[in-house]
């Protein structure tokens, strides 16, 4: 991976890690079409260097809500009460996914970590935020009321144990966590806006824990890490690409919600599961299996012994 490559996906990551498109979804998509993923070796380097470069996001999200952080850490030190509640909302909210996540992620890397996996998740993740948006927003949450509704700290423990559970469904790439958690937000009382400020704050522990699982697991597996096979230049340059572009998005969403529903979003997601998949289908697009790295060299026969090459000396 060079650092354009980088660039490509940290403005990848940051711009859709926090909007309701799936950044994990975008990042295997993106990935394949660059042509980064020849071998399993490289798959693997490319999909932590895709988890960690998320520590980005997590940076730009503890620039813009710097003091909701601070509110937490008081109430976790007995000074302040709301925010004692608001982080233990948070924990609650993080422990399905701490749970699960680790139960379930080499069975998700093997299975789900492909595009027409993907491409799955983004269409049925679209038809799921499009009724959201009818049956929930106009109904229950006008974007345009005045009202701002409960604030994050007045949720109830079982509330937020179902937005976490929500989110685990975002596992599945595609699916998008932003999606899942904005929208249980949605569903258990929030307003839009305080919905997705929920879901950010819960992205710190649950995006930090999958950046530090993902990169233990590699650094420590058998084999070369990420930082032998991409380098620690290109993956420095795609976590502070993710961090700059990571806050441009958050705030231009928390301005959209105010005024606008999800649909959009889900209709975005549609037409992205449309063009590519006929993109590929059309054989426009070909996306290559990663080759096996035990595999034989392509101008070796399976039965020759690639030492015993016939000399053509005299």
């Amino acid at each position: 991976m060079n650092v354009v490559q980088a660039i490509v996906l940290g403005i990848v990551e940051g711009i859709t890690e926090y909007l309701p498109v799936s950044s994990t979804g975008h990042l295997i998509i993106a990935s394949d079409l660059l042509g980064l993923v020849e071998t399993e070796a490289q798959r693997s380097a490319v999909d932590a260097f895709n988890i960690v470069i998320q520590g980005g996001a997590i940076l730009a999200v503890l620039g813009l809500y710097f003091p909701r952080v601070v509110q937490m850490c008081r109430g976790l030190l007995g000074k302040d009460k709301e925010g004692l509640k608001l982080a233990l909302n948070i924990i609650v909210a993080f422990l399905p996914a701490a749970i699960l996540g680790v139960l379930l992620n080499d069975w998700i890397e093997a299975t789900l970590f492909n595009t027409p996996m993907v491409l799955t998740a983004l269409a049925l993740g679209g038809v799921f935020m499009i009724g959201i948006d009818h049956f929930k927003f106009d109904k229950d949450h006008p974007v345009d009321s005045p009202d701002q509704g409960p604030d994050l700290h007045e949720l109830s423990f079982g509330k937020c144990l179902t937005i976490g559970l929500l989110q685990c469904v975002a596992m599945w790439p595609g699916t998008s966590r932003s999606m899942m958690t904005i929208a249980g937000g949605v569903l258990m009382g929030l307003k839009p806006r305080r919905a997705a400020e929920f879901s950010f704050l819960l992205g710190l522990p649950t995006l930090g824990g999958a950046c530090v699982y993902s990169l233990l697991k590699n650094v420590t597996s058998d084999g070369p890490n990420m930082f032998e096979l991409i380098g620690a230049v290109p993956i420095a340059v795609g976590i502070l690409v993710a961090t700059v572009s990571a806050a441009l998005a958050v705030k231009w969403l928390v301005s959209f919600l105010t005024k606008h529903g999800l649909a959009i979003f889900g209709y975005y997601r549609l037409l992205l599961t449309l063009v590519l998949g006929g993109l590929i289908w059309s054989g426009i697009v070909t996306l290559n299996a990663p080759t096996p790295d035990d595999a034989p060299d392509p101008g070796i026969s399976a039965n020759q012994d690639p030492q015993s090459t016939t000399s053509t000396e005299p």
